[in-house]
């Protein structure tokens, strides 16, 4: 495949030796690209948005996009560097107190943040949750899953009651694939104006106290932590050895 040439080079030439880096005019150039990308993803779904259609989008010739998009895995990795980085910006500051009001803080900051990408999101819905390379699991996507993840945990450990022992880490990740679960209703939720996502936030907001209380008890804590581990099996694929069923 022959690549066009841009009219316009991008950067200046280089001199022998000099290390390569980004100019302001590549980086608007990859953020103009992104944007329309994007956009047609939502507009139109993952499937049906070819890399030759965004160049054409864009203004663009193919080979320019192909520098900074290789392919359309690209553009779906950009989008979760730019969320989970964003999100773990946002909530780099949590409420002093309890893993609860923290933990909360945490859920209502990744939807704010995920907010402006809803439709798009929502037209990659079974990428994430079907591709076992680019979905909320997959290899590709670790970086952006262990961001998201470690606010959660700070969230728990860094509490004023955060669990002793194995307890608390379980009861982190646990926790973040539960705000997965939310994000996922929030993204098929066809109420008016996401009702149905806020009653459902105003539920969990309701019964977290309790949970915190269960969490005294002995079965509570078992039960946390042998759900963490079938989550390290059946999601992370880490190997576990698991209980046998009772």
């Amino acid at each position: 495949m022959v690549r066009d040439t841009p009219a316009v080079s991008e950067a200046p030439r280089r001199g022998r030796g000099r290390p390569r880096g980004r100019t302001s005019k590549g980086a608007d150039t990859r953020a103009r690209l992104y944007s329309v990308a994007t956009r047609l993803i939502a507009e139109r779904g993952f499937e049906a948005t070819t890399l030759r259609l965004i160049a054409r989008e864009a203004g663009v010739s193919p080979g320019l996009l192909y520098r900074y998009f290789p392919n359309k895995s690209a553009l779906v990795l950009e989008l979760y560097q730019q969320t989970s980085g964003e999100f773990a910006a946002q909530a780099a500051e949590l409420p002093q107190g309890k893993w609860v009001p923290r933990v909360l803080a945490a859920l209502r900051a990744s939807l704010e943040v995920l907010a402006p990408h809803r439709r798009t999101l929502r037209a990659l819905v079974p990428l994430l949750v079907g591709d076992p390379e680019q979905g909320l699991f997959g290899a590709q996507t670790v970086t952006a899953r262990e961001r998201v993840q470690g606010v959660f945990e700070a969230a728990v450990l860094g509490a004023s009651n955060a669990p002793q022992g194995d307890l608390g880490p379980a009861l982190a990740r646990v926790l973040y694939v539960l705000h997965l679960g939310v994000i996922l209703w929030w993204l098929l939720d066809k109420s008016p104006k996401q009702q149905a996502t806020r009653g459902l936030l105003a539920l969990i907001e309701a019964s977290a106290g309790a949970l915190a209380l269960a969490l005294r008890l002995s079965p509570t804590r078992r039960a946390v932590i042998t759900l963490d581990g079938l989550v390290r099996s059946g999601l992370f694929g880490e190997g576990q050895d698991l209980p046998a069923p009772a």
